[in-house]
């Protein structure tokens, strides 16, 4: 028998990755890795992570409440409500809040391997370990991602 994955408020993995919150609503496991997906909450004024690429995933953001402002090469978008970006392989993006009022994402992962990334962070940041530039990018090389210099 199929088993419908179902996941409620308040339900779901809980990360903090400094001021963001990450809340995993699928590792994969539900999809034979095919998908992985996330809420992403980012309070007023929250940078983002350094601009990137992948090379093995396509990434997707829906943005469910508040503006955040993409970032793609030297392009900036910003997205209130409604709007979906989705990131294809070799695409370098960011994205950030630079508002004064939260903002809410649905954040996808095809296939799923990047849920394991945040883990990874999670656990830097409970080990006591700096999320800089540098150690971010570390961790970036074990899921196909590198920094990308404009």
């Amino acid at each position: 028998m199929t088993t419908v994955s179902i996941v409620r408020p308040g339900e779901g993995e809980l990360i903090v990755n400094g001021p963001s919150q990450i809340r995993i609503l699928e590792d994969g496991g539900h999809t034979d890795h095919r998908l992985g997906m996330a809420e992403i909450k980012l309070p007023p004024h929250t940078p983002g992570p350094p601009q990137h690429r992948h090379s093995q995933h396509d990434e997707g953001f829906y943005v469910v409440s508040g503006r955040v402002r993409f970032t793609v090469g030297a392009d900036d978008h910003d997205a209130e409500a409604g709007v979906w970006v989705l990131v294809p392989p070799g695409a370098p993006h960011t994205f950030a809040n630079v508002t004064d009022e939260p903002a809410v994402m649905l954040n996808t992962f095809t296939p799923d391997l990047y849920v394991q990334y945040f883990r990874d962070l999670k656990d830097m940041v409970e080990s006591g370990q700096p999320l800089t530039r540098e150690s971010v990018a570390a961790v970036w090389t074990r899921y196909g991602t590198e920094p990308y210099a404009s």
